[in-house]
């Protein structure tokens, strides 16, 4: 299916640029192994995220970067290409997040997101709600993390 481009900007973008079915991808960012560790020290202090040698006698064979990690990344390019710098208002969560393959020291990472709905409120109507699909996907293209993003973004024409 086609990618398609947004109509302006995204300082310029607002709830009514979002349209359901459209599909835009986005990206990349590198995973760094240093940034793995330094993350997992943090975060996630699992032997698969902290130790090359030692991750090599797990399940992975190697040194993974750690989920959150992973979402952390994608929420990166999320932010910079897809949410509008104008008119996002928050999230009041996400729905089925997915680590479908592990992600390692080198790959880089883009997103392909879908547009689900787009509804505009009916209580606020400033604002709608948008129900995306976000696919985070590996240097080859296999996904490698699934989630369902939900924000509330102002609209052009408010009330």
């Amino acid at each position: 299916m086609p990618t398609s481009t947004f109509p302006l900007p995204n300082p310029n973008r607002y709830f009514e640029d979002y349209v359901p079915g459209a599909i835009y991808e986005f990206g990349s960012i590198a995973v760094e192994e240093s940034e793995i560790i330094e993350f997992a020290r943090k975060f996630d202090p699992q032997i698969f995220h902290l130790d090359p040698i030692a991750a090599k006698e797990t399940i992975f064979g190697g040194l993974v970067a750690s989920g959150w990690h992973t979402a952390a990344l994608m929420m990166r390019l999320y932010v910079d290409h897809y949410l509008p710098t104008v008119a996002s208002l928050a999230s009041p969560g996400i729905d089925e997040l997915r680590w479908l393959k592990p992600v390692r020291p080198g790959d880089v990472l883009s997103i392909r997101v879908t547009i689900l709905e787009a509804n505009r409120s009916r209580s606020k109507p400033d604002r709608g709600i948008i129900r995306s699909l976000l696919e985070v996907m590996n240097q080859t293209g296999e996904v490698v993390m699934t989630m369902t993003g939900v924000n509330f973004l102002r609209c052009r024409n408010g009330a």
